[in-house]
């Protein structure tokens, strides 16, 4: 018995032991596995573990920031933005009533029915976020999301999506550009980007798994967005306005292909205006009827021959360097004998005695050419350079041609002889109105400025009023003696552009009339450009104009076509800021001796 009770109490003892064991065992294996499972993720790939654990119960929101207005002079908004909405859906939720939530959608939002399924079904798997439609009007989102949820649809929600506007649709838009979607495409929009974007925020939280509520208390991070800076413009609406208008009249009147004008502050080099006919809506640039080029600044991108206006640049420099005054009498032929082809005027005539004032009142293309005799190739080409001719204005419009101007060096007498009277040379409209500027500017170039200030483009340059430099390129005596000729081509009886005066006004002005050169060719196509320059009041100026006019389908030259134009641009511009007649007595140089 006693053997017996011996085996049980050791078998009693035993059981427990082994119990012990075989938890401890078990123990350790579950540590084990949590401890490799934790260097899994916090070792070898930790990244990627925390971000997948992050998505599934995360929301993610970027903040668009409000883009910075562009401003005219006065602070006027020529381009800004007002309330919008993006319609988010999460396809979770809206799957299910793809088809119907689709079409009423389309209907209300006027947005493409299938691709609006697309998205209500989820363009990616699981996807729990995607854009419906953006840039939506506030008023239009709202009322869209009540009708939704009256009928009972789910899984759509709004959030603020800045909508671009362009409050005075084609005022300078081919200066001021326009928006897509998402980006920039043209203009000031562009050029100045950075400046105008500004800098999206991002909202993230930690969501419940069905519709995305933020959890109390749970992890959330929060980027504030930084709004764009405004960009603010030399441009006056107001005149920019009335530029427009007139210039649209000229080309319709005339027949016209395509025109451009420009009035500039003669002291300070400012560009109060700045048209493009064609022009666009910048709230419809795609509109039926708007071409690629009707959404760009013509003025400052596409090249012309400047013709007579050129002229002023010529003479003005003769006279600098000693070589001529306004007095000097020239014999003028009917046409004149050159290496290369024959040099002929405009209009018919003899042998007739011209002065120098006389040869710019009557724009006679002979007369120049004989007066630029005293000039060498790299003489004149030198005195042009000064002037801003062959070179960008840099102003900050994307595209800007430089023009062009033969070196010096490389020029022949033959190029020289056209090159003194307008031809074989091309300018862009900005850098014309910049010389012309100068004989107003008592010979000294201001260089032009389209921004208030200073701003950086989004390739690095700086520019602006700030940057505004001042080169002397003619004597006082010089560019006063040139204004006081340029008179003259206004005079009814001795002038060919009486049609460009202003009543009340002493005006200086050059015309210019030159031939269209065919890109397809090279060649001459047999239409014209026509323009005049010029400023006022003639003897204290305070404003430079300058209107060129390509391809009228009627007769006409820069004194009969753009002059009239440049009159009422001049007049309107001199009674808005309050210019008041200076009541100098009119130029009585003599035209013929």
């Amino acid at each position: 018995m006693s053997t017996r009770a011996t085996g049980k109490r050791g078998a009693s003892r035993g059981a427990p032991m082994m119990r012990l064991r075989i938890g401890f065992v078990l123990i350790a294996m579950v540590l084990s596995f949590f401890g490799a499972r934790l260097v899994q993720l916090q070792g070898m790939d930790p990244k990627s573990y925390a971000a997948m654990a992050a998505a599934e119960g995360s929301a993610r929101l970027t903040l668009e920031a409000e883009r910075g207005d562009i401003l005219d002079r006065n602070g006027v908004p020529l381009a800004d933005s007002i309330r919008g909405k993006m319609v988010i859906a999460d396809p979770v939720l809206t799957a299910g009533t793809a088809p119907d939530l689709a079409r009423l959608l389309s209907d209300r939002l006027s947005i493409d029915y299938f691709k609006t399924l697309d998205a209500l079904r989820g363009r990616k798997t699981g996807s729990r976020f995607e854009y419906v439609a953006r840039r939506v009007p506030s008023t239009l989102a709202s009322d869209t999301l009540d009708e939704l949820e009256a009928d009972g649809f789910e899984g759509i929600s709004l959030e603020d999506d800045p909508i671009r506007d362009y409050p005075a649709g084609d005022v300078a838009a081919n200066l001021i550009g326009y928006m897509g979607t998402d980006e920039p495409l043209g203009g000031f929009e562009r050029t100045f980007d950075k400046q105008l974007a500004g800098t999206d925020g991002l909202a993230t939280w930690q969501s419940t798994s069905g519709k995305g509520v933020r959890i109390p208390l749970r992890e959330s991070t929060l980027k504030e967005p930084r709004d764009g800076t405004p960009l603010r413009t030399t441009i006056d609406g107001d005149l920019q306005w009335f530029t427009q208008k007139v210039l649209a009249q000229a080309v319709r009147q005339y027949r016209a292909k395509s025109a451009s004008a420009a009035v500039m502050d003669t002291r300070t080099g400012e560009v109060l205006a700045f048209a493009d006919v064609p022009t666009f809506d910048a709230n419809d640039p795609t509109a039926p009827g708007v071409k690629a080029d009707d959404r760009v600044s013509r003025g400052m991108t596409d090249t012309y021959e400047p013709g007579s206006v050129e002229k002023v640049l010529t003479v003005s420099s003769l006279i600098d360097a000693g070589k001529a005054f306004p007095r000097q009498k020239f014999k003028v032929p009917p046409d004149l004998a050159r290496q290369d082809r024959v040099i002929g005027d405009w209009f018919d005539h003899g042998n007739i005695r011209l002065t120098l004032a006389g040869i710019i009142a009557k724009s006679s293309n002979i007369g120049t050419v004989l007066a630029a005799d005293a000039f060498s190739p790299p003489q004149l080409v030198e005195y042009l350079k000064k002037f801003g001719l062959g070179q960008r204005t840099n102003v900050g419009v994307s595209g800007e041609t430089p023009g062009i101007l033969t070196p010096g060096d490389q020029m022949t007498s033959q190029t020289k002889d056209r090159v003194a009277f307008g031809q074989s040379l091309s300018v862009n409209v900005l850098q014309m109105t910049a010389a012309v500027n100068t004989i107003a500017n008592k010979g000294v170039r201001v260089s032009p400025s389209l921004i208030s200030g200073s701003a950086v483009t989004d390739e690095g340059q700086t520019v602006g009023t700030d940057t505004t430099t001042r080169t002397r390129v003619v004597s006082k005596e010089a560019a006063r003696g040139t204004a006081k000729m340029m008179e003259r081509v206004l005079d009814p009886e001795d002038g060919v552009a009486p049609g460009a005066a202003v009543p009340g006004y002493l005006v200086a002005g050059k015309t210019g009339t030159a031939q269209r050169v065919d890109p397809d060719c090279g060649c001459y196509d047999g239409s014209t450009t026509v323009s005049f320059g010029g400023f006022a009041p003639a003897d204290d100026a305070r404003f430079t104009v300058y209107v060129v006019v390509h391809a009228p389908g009627v007769d006409g030259g820069g004194g009969s076509i753009a002059g009239p134009v440049f009159s009422r641009i001049m007049g309107y511009v001199l009674g808005r800021y309050g210019v008041e007649p200076t009541n100098g007595t009119p130029s009585r140089l003599p035209v013929e001796w």
